[in-house]
């Protein structure tokens, strides 16, 4: 449960902050909240290896802890940090060269919205190092069951940029861009504190091009599954897009909530990855088969109280972000499915982690890509070409979600994933 609570923390305060962001720019007026949400998904998009590169490294350095072997899972947070220093600056590289093809991908025809995409894109876009600097560091931390720094860390970051941005965006009139200043000053505030941790406990931290390889090679899987998670998310994204300024808003504003609520759900799969990942590397079985279904409890009751607290704020929630009676007006019409997806989510998401840690990314992958090219992305282009509105998007969403819920059930049922040693 500590390493839960720590998970909980850690990833409830950036989301938070981006919800506080959400909240300043959505006073700014509709256009500019649409334009924060499409620059959001190509943030995403460019970051697409930081989330795959923080799981392959807690999988691998909790195995090294579970069998003993400290330093190697310290040198894996190493190795992460390079990694996601070089690739951070190819993506920065690559998404000022493809910036307005990606804009207009999500915007469509709305060059009011692009442009002010583009405005903050040219400045957010600096932060992706930072970002996956962040993310190897909490890979790493949460492999050898630290749960004390990645917390300091993350909250000391991102109470810095809540307080940042409204004062950039409305005394300084800075506008959307200030809102981008403030993400890029918390990313790179959250990456030096990460790469002092890590200085502090590494004996060397010189690139191993071979360990290096092999965290590419077990985060194969991974990116392919973060590539499916992206292109739902931008297909759903450029069709709301295409429905109006009102619709891409509320999107904003939904998927905001949504990755807040998941991210909390994710801290019993984080505390499943490393627990999980160390029982394997020890040998015990029963303990980590104990493991996966302990959490899925936990999960479900988490997602049953989220979803409790979400309808109870059916009209406060809503006019928190925005006093555009349109864009509040679409943020209801996608609350019903925003409530009734989480339970179901509470159970994946603490699955994820259990297989995550025992390395099953191959069966990960699958279950994800399916679930993203047979649920999510038909329902989104069909609910654009029936006029189904932003309702029909999202209930592509809640049927990735069941989706993956069924695969990924009957996966952990069948105790294939229970592969024990200290590698993968």
């Amino acid at each position: 449960m500590i390493l839960a609570a720590s998970a909980f923390v850690v990833l409830a305060a950036e989301p938070l902050f981006l919800l506080v962001d959400t909240a300043v720019v959505g006073h700014l007026g509709r256009d500019q909240l649409a334009a924060l949400g499409a620059g959001g998904v190509v943030m995403t998009l460019l970051a697409i290896i930081g989330t795959s590169l923080e799981y392959g490294t807690t999988a691998r350095a909790a195995r090294y802890f579970g069998a003993g072997r400290v330093d190697a899972a310290v040198n894996e947070g190493v190795q992460a940090s390079w990694l996601g220093l070089g690739i951070g600056a190819l993506a920065v590289l690559a998404g000022e060269l493809a910036l307005g093809p990606l804009v207009r991908l999500v915007v469509g025809d709305d060059h009011a919205v692009a442009a002010q995409a583009s405005s903050w894109l040219r400045i957010a876009l600096l932060g992706l190092p930072g970002v996956l600097l962040v993310l190897a560091g909490n890979g790493w931390m949460r492999g050898v069951q630290e749960t004390k720094t990645p917390v300091r860390i993350v909250l000391l970051a991102n109470v810095i940029s809540a307080i940042a941005s409204p004062v950039l965006v409305y005394p300084l009139g800075l506008g959307l861009r200030g809102s981008a200043i403030a993400n890029v000053s918390a990313q790179w505030l959250g990456a030096l504190l990460c790469v002092l941790a890590i200085r502090r406990r590494a004996g060397a931290a010189r690139p191993q091009w071979p360990v290096m390889a092999k965290q590419l090679i077990v985060s194969r899987d991974l990116v392919l599954r973060s590539a499916a998670f992206q292109a739902a998310y931008l297909t759903a994204a450029g069709v709301a897009g295409r429905m109006g300024a009102a619709q891409l808003a509320a999107h904003q504003v939904g998927m905001q909530l949504w990755n807040l609520i998941a991210l909390l759900l994710d801290s019993f799969a984080i505390a499943a990855q490393s627990l999980v990942g160390a029982a394997l590397g020890s040998g015990d079985v029963a303990s980590a088969r104990a493991t996966a279904w302990r959490v899925s409890r936990y999960g479900l009751l988490a997602g049953l109280g989220f979803a409790a607290v979400t309808a109870a704020g059916w009209s406060l929630i809503p006019a928190a972000f925005s006093p555009d009676g349109a864009v509040r007006h679409q943020t209801h019409l996608i609350w019903p499915v925003l409530v009734l997806m989480m339970p179901a989510a509470g159970i994946v998401f603490a699955l994820d982690g259990v297989l995550l840690g025992a390395g099953d990314n191959a069966f990960i992958r699958t279950v994800t890509v399916l679930a993203a090219l047979f649920g999510y992305v038909p329902l989104a282009l069909a609910a654009l070409h029936f006029g189904w509105g932003l309702a029909g998007v999202w209930a592509g969403l809640a049927a990735f979600i069941g989706l993956r819920l069924v695969g990924m059930a009957l996966r952990a049922r069948s105790g294939r994933w229970l592969i024990v040693g200290e590698t993968l």
